[in-house]
Formats: structure tokens, C-alpha cells, sequence
């Protein structure tokens, strides 16, 4: 275990989120807020730390996969930590379990809240809560890979792999650091374009930019109350659109602006992805129109919107859908599990893994019916290779007993199933708002402390897609060869 670039990596971990602290403190001057000091005293003692740590490159840099996971779970770690102490010594949430809560939900774009009244919150911290999603959107080790070259492209395929969520990271163009600087200019570039339209929408500049910086990062804080509730239709529709759009595999983006337009549309994910999208929302529309009274317009964007919002994991709400028919909310939770596309900035299982089991699926059934027959499993006419089909098969089976073990100790509150087991799915899957007392209507902090931390470490391992953290608990990763 190289023990020296680990902390090297901790050290610019702590000089980014310093300089990004920034931010909200011109947010605080802007606006006269006072609370915006906190973020300047622990942006310059956070920054002092990194300068401290990163003033000297150690001499041996080299690091392999272990040290990727490690470096990837210690990373998010200590982003949640430092990111939570603004919220804490303001006072704002008065709870360090609460404000570690809040700030993880942000980083890993959960969007499951331990607060009531947002509104409550001052711009400067308002702001802060939905940055940080942006920067967790991406991942800040791939920003970290956009601007320093730490070490040679092989070895920073490991930093990749661990914080990009997916089956299978490739690489844009052959070299990595390329391939983050890409992955950035897409979403910044998504960023923006939700900015200009929100406000071409009619949203206020401030709502805009926070509304945009927690859809491209499929993340779901709101600034207000109601979440996107009390916007108007225009800017309900272009939420949803943008929400599309970030769940999305950002490969297909590549593909499309480089001209290979037929590529970029033959992809299998793809055409999954939006068969499910599209497929839920007609489905939904019909029930809810039939059975809650909504006109066709309403029933169309209602759904349209939550469909966009949990399959893409953000977790925006514009209705109550917890009185929705069963039909309805049946799909909703199931879609919570599918998730968005692999390299993207969706949480749950991804659709890329739905395909790859479907597939295997339908070779053993082939395989039945014919046993001398010899079926290949292909994406995009590729032959899968069968480390991939390996990892996805591991990935379900700890996911689902990571998942039953979540459930139980959250169990031990006493609330009711309906209540555990979205709130469980929600934390696992990065999607926010579950069902019953955890719905639109509801938050977090009716959980006890043991809870939340059990909710907190599901949210970090789905962010991360759970081995990471299980590296960095294994024993057997801190011991000498």
C-alpha cells in the first residue's frame, strides 16, 4: 500500500474543496449574508492542510488498483466531512450527524434531506447545498484528472474506474486525462445550457442556477419547499428534458458532437434507456389521468417529470405521487432500482447491467432449449467480455445483501416497511425521496442517528458502486504482502 500518495491525493482533495468554498462566500457577500465567513475560515484552514500535504510530491507515485479504491472511498470521506462543517458551525444544522447527513446527500447526489424549511436557509448555504452536488455529480477525482497529470494514464484509470459509475469505464480518446477533460467540458456545457433556458423559462437567475447545477448532477435539492412543485409548467417541462438528457451515457454525447451519429444511435443502452423512460411515462399517464383527476397535460408532465426525476435518480418532486394509484407508484419504485445509463451521473443498477442481465438470460434459455449451440453475449455487436459479466453478476448479489442488511437496521426505528425499504432504496440508489413517511411530503430526520449513518454509508457505496467502500473496510487491503 503506498501509504504517501494517498494522503498526497487527501492533501488536493482538501486544496479543491478550499478553493471551492469560494464560491459561496461571494454568494454571501453578494447577498450581505454573515454566515458566508464560515466558509472563509474553513476554506483557509482546509487550505493550509492541502498546502502542508501537497508541497511535496513523494518520490514514489506509482499506485494500482487497491490504492484506487482506497484513495476513491477516503476521498469521499473526507469531502463529506470538511463539506459538512460550513452547515455545522453556522448553526444552520445544528446536528453534526444531520449536517454530515445533508452534505453526503449532496456529494453523492442523493437528495434525500434531514430538513423541513429550506427556505429557512440562508442564500450563501442554500447555494453551497446545491454546488455541491455539482462538483459530486462528476466526481472530483475525475476533475482532479482534467487538470493534474498525477501520474501516468495507466495508473489513473484506477481513479476512474473507482469513481465513475457504471459496469465498465473506457476512455473517450487514449489518454485519461483527456477523457476526464472531455467528461467535464459535456456536463458543464449541459450546466449551462439548463441555465439559459430555465431563465428563458422564467425562473429567477439564483433558482435557475441551483435548479441546473442539481439536474445535470441528477442530485434533486431544491430551493424551495415544494421542490419544483410551485414552478410553472415551462420550467417543470425543461427540468425534464435536462433530466433526460443527464441520464444519458455521456459516451453517446461524444459520439454525436465527433459526427458519428449513427454509432452514437445504434447504442443498445441508449435505445433501453429511453424504451423505459418513455414506456413508464405513458404507462403512468394513463393511470394517474384515470384515476386522480388530472387533465391530459397535467397527467403527461406530471409523469413525465417524476419518470425523469427517479430513473435518473434526482429525486425532484412537482406532486405527491405517494397518493398516486398502486400501478403508478409500483413502476416509480422499480424504476429507483434501474437507474440511469452507466457513465452518466445517475445512481441505482444502470441500465447497462439491466441489458448485460437480459442478455444472459436469454442465452441460458437458448442454451435450454439447444445445448450444443454456442452463444456469444454482444453489446453493440461486441463480444462481452466475461470479466464484465463477472462484475455485474457480483455487483447484484452484494447489492442485494448490502440491501436486506440496510433494511434490517433501519427496521430497528420501528417505522413501517413501506417506509424502510424506500428509504433504504433511495439512500443505495442515490434517488432521494422514497415512499410513506419518507415521500415528497416528508425527510430524513425522523430516523435515529444509527440510521442515518447506516443511510450515509449506502449512500456513498452506491455513489461509488459499493466496492470502494468494502476495499476500504476489507482488512486484508491495510495488510503487508
Amino acid at each position: 500500500m503506498n501509504i504517501s500518495i494517498i494522503i498526497y491525493l487527501l492533501g488536493w482533495i482538501l486544496n479543491i474543496v478550499a478553493s471551492l468554498m469560494v464560491f459561496p462566500f461571494a454568494v454571501s457577500i453578494y447577498y450581505g449574508e454573515a454566515t458566508g465567513k464560515y466558509f472563509l475560515i474553513c476554506g483557509v484552514i482546509m487550505a493550509a492542510i492541502g498546502f502542508a500535504l501537497t508541497r511535496k510530491r513523494p518520490k514514489n507515485s506509482k499506485f494500482y488498483a487497491k490504492e484506487g479504491f482506497v484513495i476513491t472511498a477516503l476521498s469521499w470521506l473526507l469531502l463529506s466531512i470538511t463539506g459538512c462543517l460550513p452547515f455545522y458551525f453556522s448553526g444552520e444544522i445544528p446536528s453534526f450527524t444531520n449536517a454530515l447527513f445533508e452534505c453526503i446527500s449532496g456529494f453523492t447526489t442523493t437528495g434525500a434531506s434531514i430538513l423541513s424549511d429550506v427556505e429557512a436557509m440562508s442564500r450563501c448555504m442554500m447555494f453551497w447545498r446545491c454546488f455541491i452536488q455539482l462538483i459530486g455529480g462528476m466526481g472530483v477525482l475525475v476533475f482532479l484528472l482534467a487538470l493534474i497529470p498525477f501520474t501516468t494514464s495507466g495508473q489513473n484509470i484506477y481513479l476512474m474506474k473507482a469513481e465513475s459509475p457504471g459496469p465498465d469505464v473506457g476512455k473517450l480518446v487514449p489518454k485519461v486525462q483527456k477523457t476526464a477533460y472531455y467528461l467535464y467540458v459535456i456536463y458543464f456545457a449541459l450546466t449551462f445550457l439548463e441555465i439559459v433556458s430555465l431563465v428563458i423559462a422564467g425562473a429567477p437567475l439564483y433558482d435557475a442556477v441551483c435548479t441546473s447545477f442539481t439536474t445535470t448532477s441528477t442530485g434533486g435539492f431544491g430551493v424551495r419547499n415544494t421542490s419544483l412543485g410551485g414552478y410553472s409548467p415551462a420550467v417543470q417541462y425543461v427540468v425534464t428534458v435536462f433530466l433526460y438528457l443527464s441520464g444519458l451515457n455521456y459516451s453517446f454525447f461524444f459520439l454525436f458532437f465527433t459526427k458519428r451519429i449513427k454509432e452514437a444511435l445504434s447504442m443498445e443502452e441508449i435505445r433501453l434507456y429511453t424504451g423505459i423512460f418513455f414506456g413508464s411515462i405513458a404507462i403512468i399517464a394513463i393511470d394517474i389521468i384515470r384515476h386522480c383527476g388530472y387533465s391530459l397535460e397535467e397527467g403527461v408532465r406530471h409523469a413525465a417529470f417524476q419518470v425523469g426525476s427517479i430513473m435518473t435518480t434526482a429525486g425532484f418532486t412537482t406532486a405527491n405521487y405517494d397518493g398516486w394509484p398502486a400501478l403508478s407508484a409500483s413502476i416509480l419504485v422499480l424504476l429507483m432500482f434501474v437507474g440511469g445509463c452507466a457513465g452518466s451521473t445517475c445512481g441505482g443498477l444502470k441500465v447497462s447491467r439491466i441489458l448485460i442481465y437480459l442478455k444472459t438470460v436469454k442465452k441460458e434459455l437458448a442454451q435450454l432449449c439447444h445445448p450444443r449451440n454456442v452463444k456469444i453475449i454482444k453489446i453493440d455487436g461486441k463480444p462481452l467480455a466475461h470479466n464484465t459479466l463477472r462484475t455485474a453478476n457480483i455487483f447484484f448479489i452484494v447489492y442485494i445483501l448490502l440491501f436486506a442488511v440496510s433494511v434490517l437496521l433501519v427496521s430497528l426505528d420501528e417505522h413501517d416497511l413501506v417506509t424502510n425499504f424506500t428509504a433504504v432504496a433511495s439512500a443505495l440508489g442515490n434517488i432521494g425521496p422514497g415512499l410513506s413517511l419518507v415521500g415528497p411530503v416528508g425527510n430524513f430526520d425522523l430516523f435515529s442517528d444509527l440510521s442515518k449513518y447506516v443511510l450515509m454509508f449506502d449512500m456513498l457505496a452506491g455513489r461509488l458502486e459499493i466496492f470502494p467502500m468494502l476495499v476500504l473496510l476489507n482488512p486484508a487491503t491495510w495488510k503487508r504482502n
